[in-house]
């Protein structure tokens, strides 16, 4: 025990810079590894942040073009957010939510439940996204059984969809590098089309591709049968699928389909909601639907704190009270289903938004959009796409065939890598760039991100040129 202790003193005392690093490749697992590093791998050391800023072990400041995971809206090195985390922390750090409850959560579901659309107005909390996604199933599933239709249980996500993590959720994803080499609930699971209106068929309008998406989706519901189908779940905003942003017209065409065969629909918000699009909640601001159910994590404590829940119709719930089973139980909660600490600092974030984050964001969202936009006059870049402050550079090696450079899947780490060097950090996608930064950018950073960005993508163009793997 004592050389054990020992040894530990010793990596503690290195824990600083390289030793940080070297202890991350000899202890620490990253998330989403490769077989042949995982456990022995170190990644990007970042030391510190202040707005829309980190610093790296190396001391080079970076704008955080990704917002940590499109998460830190408000900025970093927000004293009020930490002096609330303390505060909270030091009046009641846990309480179990089995059999108590505090305050905070309560608040917090009563000013969520205001900002959300239709009659959603019931708020269960959880630790984050992958595990808010994963209670809206279990509980679709929950209010099937009770209803006596234990067969309406499956589900109808898309390509190029992201939903999480843990089994269920994960399931439901749409991207193959996420499923090539893990399990899933294939069973419970039916895949539509994305609703990518940059891959659709050469020649296709938009109106034709949304009317494709739209019968696409009615045609699985009279085949497969809308008995058996309990929900559909969607991004308003495909994020991590590289900012796809669905035809004008198409969700509110799905909702309808829905609701006219009593499928729920979830509004997977983790990404888009919190301010990332100018408002708390996208769905019935800038999309006009009224989801029986809405998924949120990440901006809701702007990534201070890890916390996530689930807004539910009030309408399901009447029909559960109403039911003959009143003693069947929804068996599932976790141990931090409402933190206090993680709803005082969501409770303090959203005054944050509604103080001036919000209005911030709709103010310099068009300019964003417009800047990354000039972006198209370079040669490797197929498309830029976006909307509020979330946006995508798709590089291709060829406009014509939109051909996403098979040649070279890693172009989006080489822009990345060059733009690190420059003083931006942006979040690779294979062949794409994609940008959510701090809501708090101003007009000026945005120019500084742009032209980063800018000679990060003719620096590479450089690279694939000189070593004959495209000649654009």
């Amino acid at each position: 025990m004592a050389a054990v202790r020992d040894l530990k003193a010793t990596e503690m005392a290195a824990s600083g810079g390289d030793g940080a690093i070297e202890l991350g490749k000899r202890h620490l697992i990253q998330p989403w590894p490769y077989a042949g590093s995982v456990g022995a791998e170190a990644r990007a050391l970042i030391g510190e942040g202040d707005g829309i800023y980190i610093t790296d072990n190396t001391g080079k400041r970076l704008i955080d073009g990704p917002a940590g995971m499109w998460c830190v809206n408000v900025g970093h090195r927000r004293e009020e957010l930490a002096r609330v985390m303390y505060d909270q922390a030091m009046a009641l750090s846990y309480n179990t939510p089995w059999y108590t409850m505090n305050a905070p959560s309560a608040e917090l579901a009563m000013r969520i439940a205001g900002y959300a659309p239709g009659d959603l107005s019931h708020v269960f909390y959880t630790t984050g996204g992958s595990s808010a996604v994963e209670t809206a199933l279990r509980f679709m599933q929950f209010y099937n059984n009770v209803r006596g239709r234990p067969e309406k249980k499956l589900i109808l996500s898309r390509g190029g969809a992201y939903h999480g993590s843990t089994y269920l959720s994960a399931s439901l994803n749409g991207r193959p590098r996420d499923r090539d080499w893990m399990d899933g609930a294939d069973e419970l699971v039916i895949k539509l089309s994305s609703p990518d209106p940059f891959r659709r068929s050469q020649g296709m309008s938009l109106a034709a591709f949304t009317d494709f998406l739209v019968d696409q989706f009615r045609d699985t519901v009279a085949r497969v049968g809308a008995d058996r189908i309990g929900a559909f779940v969607g991004e308003p905003v495909q994020a991590s699928g590289g900012v796809v942003i669905p035809p004008d017209g198409y969700l509110k065409r799905i909702r309808e389909i829905c609701r006219d065969n009593d499928i729920l629909y979830v509004s997977d918000e983790v990404v888009t909601g919190f301010g990332r699009l100018g408002h708390v909640f996208a769905s019935g601001d800038v999309f006009g639907i009224d989801p029986d159910m809405i998924t949120f994590a990440k901006g809701v404590t702007s990534g201070y704190f890890p916390l996530g829940g689930v807004i539910i119709s009030e309408r399901l719930l009447q029909e559960l009270r109403r039911s003959n089973h009143p003693d069947a139980m929804f068996g599932h909660g976790l141990t931090y289903t409402s933190h206090p600490v993680g709803c005082a600092v969501a409770l303090k974030n959203l005054d944050l938004l509604e103080e001036s984050v919000l209005a911030h964001t709709q103010e310099v969202a068009p300019y964003f959009q417009a800047q990354l936009k000039t972006l198209e006059e370079l040669p490797l870049v197929g498309e830029v796409r976006g909307v509020g402050l979330m946006g995508c550079v798709e590089c291709v090696a060829d406009r014509e065939s939109k051909d996403p450079l098979q040649l070279d899947k890693d172009v989006g780490k080489r822009i990345d890598a060059h733009c690190h060097e420059l003083g931006l950090l942006v979040r690779p996608l294979i062949n794409m760039c994609v940008m959510s930064p701090p809501l708090i950018i101003t007009r000026e950073q945005i120019d500084d991100m742009v032209a980063i960005l800018r000679e990060g993508i003719s620096r590479t163009m450089d690279d694939l040129r000189k070593e004959g793997v495209w000649r654009g």
